[in-house]
């Protein structure tokens, strides 16, 4: 049994990346579709198919998630990505003769200027990545620069994937997938207190003195995974605590140059679990999250 993110049974991860654009793509790929909800923190974030997850709104289980590089250009992965599993028959069964149709949520972050070269005119390289990322779809979940992570900077250092597991007291499983690329300075310890250091603010500034933009190349995106049951709503609180484990490595965060968003997905088939065992979940998942932040910045 693995010690990361797929320690959880039923996931696959795929990465791939761009040593040219210094960019990249990660697939989270479940065995079945599973409860998906997510929790949106940042204030510039990139999304697509969030909506979808509302427990208010009709699908109630996901295909696949999609973490990407490239703003904007990166959720084109996700359309890919939905091309791949229809053409391998998941997704909505929308009657004879009529394609699957995969339900696969995405979030970006922004890594534009990270001195990698994007001069692709019309042809990002984001649906290519998907492919290879899909092609490389397996239970092995290193950390490092890598995937979605490949381009990060986590403040004043390289960010990247951190993955990590743990197992909770019900004997369900649980880990944490988390691409870095934080406004924000990442720390091995507790965050300081007093002066907010903000890195990327000098050196954005340094670079371009005459920008009217104050920062860029932001976000932390990620998953949480459980075999526990969950319902959507029980899986949208314990995004929401989740979260904690960002501001626990990372200062300062949720920043409104930051898009952080992080989604929790349970592959049981059935099932709710009570308020007492959410509270556990979310308690863990914040601790993972701050995990896999240093794992993935400091190794």
């Amino acid at each position: 049994m693995h010690d990361g993110f797929t320690c959880v049974p039923g996931i696959r991860i795929g990465h791939a990346d761009d040593v040219t654009a210094l960019t990249g793509v990660t697939l989270i790929v479940p065995d079945a579709p599973v409860v998906m909800a997510v929790d949106v923190r940042g204030g510039g974030p990139g999304t697509r198919e969030t909506d979808a997850l509302d427990p208010s709104n009709l699908v109630e289980r996901v295909h696949g998630l999609v973490l990407a590089g490239g703003s904007v250009f990166g959720l084109a992965a996700a359309d890919e990505l939905a091309l791949c599993l229809s053409a391998a028959g998941i997704g909505l069964d929308i009657g004879a003769g009529l394609p699957r149709v995969p339900v696969v949520p995405a979030a970006i972050l922004f890594d534009l200027g990270n001195g990698g070269d994007k001069n692709w005119g019309s042809d990002p390289p984001y649906r290519r990545l998907a492919r290879d990322a899909f092609a490389a779809l397996g239970h092995d979940d290193p950390s490092g620069p890598i995937g979605a992570g490949h381009g990060a900077r986590a403040g004043s250092r390289r960010g990247g994937i951190g993955s990590t597991g743990a197992m909770l007291s019900s004997g369900h499983h649980i880990g944490a997938l988390v691409a870095v690329n934080s406004f924000g300075e990442a720390y091995q310890g507790a965050p300081p207190e007093g002066a907010v250091p903000m890195p990327k603010l000098r050196a954005r500034a340094a670079a371009m003195p005459s920008s009217s933009i104050n920062a860029a190349g932001n976000t932390c995106i990620g998953a949480i995974a459980t075999d526990a049951p969950l319902t959507r709503v029980q899986a949208r609180r314990v995004a929401m605590m989740a979260h904690d484990g960002l501001a626990r490595a990372i200062r300062p965060i949720h920043t409104p140059f930051d898009g952080d968003s992080l989604f929790v997905m349970s592959t049981a088939t059935e099932g709710t679990s009570d308020n007492v065992a959410i509270a556990e979940i979310g308690t863990i998942a914040a601790d993972l999250v701050a995990r896999a932040v240093r794992g993935a910045v400091f190794g």
